[in-house]
């Protein structure tokens, strides 16, 4: 059983102008342990997509289950963390206190959540920075912090919108090689969002191209690539050709609005 499974999906938004269609006729699934990266150019859909997976917006036509139940059940069942574009941390509350936020909501004891915390940080290599404030830590230390939050209730599957798009590209280059460590130590199921070809190509197992709205899906790309990714394998030609592929998916995709 796929971990996720839209099967043709549609999305139209009604406004003061007139219906947008953000997705039409999207079917894809995941499995278990992947690393599935969405790219195409702005207003594709791409986040849309990773709303419909997270139960934040609902598909006008088609389905689409998480673990095997709706959306919404999977939800409900905290089936999944998120991560957003900013990182989102309450300025008021510390590090420790703002991985605590969804473990307070949910219930945990005290002494659960101080392991939890503990291990998050360690994880994302923020060990010792649990009383600090997110004001004084870096752009990429917060958007850890940010990931810790969304891995601190133990959910299987990530879902992460741009998470590293704001940041200067050495940062970023860090991150990712620090998020395929995660991966490969949580084996966890990702959906990632990017606009980076490079990014795309080095942290996926799968990349999933989309058109121009309405977003459809133009090409599906398995990646050949080792699951040990060091930052320089991004000069070698397996990689150089992947991201070519990814580039003619993307031009294809504009040739056909």
């Amino acid at each position: 059983m796929s971990v996720i499974s839209a099967q043709h999906l549609d999305l139209t938004f009604q406004t003061n102008d007139g219906p947008v269609h953000a997705l039409r006729d999207v079917s894809l699934n995941i499995e278990k342990g992947e690393f599935v990266s969405f790219i195409g150019p702005s207003g594709c859909g791409k986040t849309t997509f990773l709303r419909c997976m997270a139960d934040l917006e609902h598909p006008t036509g088609g389905q689409i289950t998480v673990n095997g139940v709706s959306a919404a059940e999977a939800r409900k069942a905290r089936a999944y963390g998120y991560v957003f574009q900013a990182a989102g941390l309450y300025p008021w509350r510390t590090i420790g206190g703002n991985i605590r936020l969804p473990l307070e909501i949910m219930g945990y004891s005290k002494s659960d959540m101080d392991a939890r915390v503990e291990r998050v940080l360690e994880l994302v290599e923020l060990a010792g920075f649990e009383r600090k404030f997110p004001w004084q830590l870096s752009g990429g230390m917060q958007q850890r912090a940010s990931i810790a939050r969304a891995l601190s209730f133990d959910a299987d599957i990530l879902l992460m919108d741009e998470p590293f798009g704001a940041l200067d590209e050495i940062v970023r280059d860090h991150l990712n090689e620090q998020l395929l460590k995660l991966w490969a130590r949580t084996e966890k199921t990702i959906a990632f969002v990017t606009h980076s070809i490079p990014e795309a190509v080095y942290l996926s197992t799968k990349i999933v191209v989309m058109s121009p709205r309405p977003g459809r899906i133009t090409d599906i790309i398995d990646s050949p690539l080792p699951k040990e990714r060091p930052l320089d394998i991004r000069d070698t030609p397996a990689f150089l050709e992947v991201a070519h592929r990814v580039r003619e998916g993307l031009r294809a995709g504009h040739s056909h609005e």
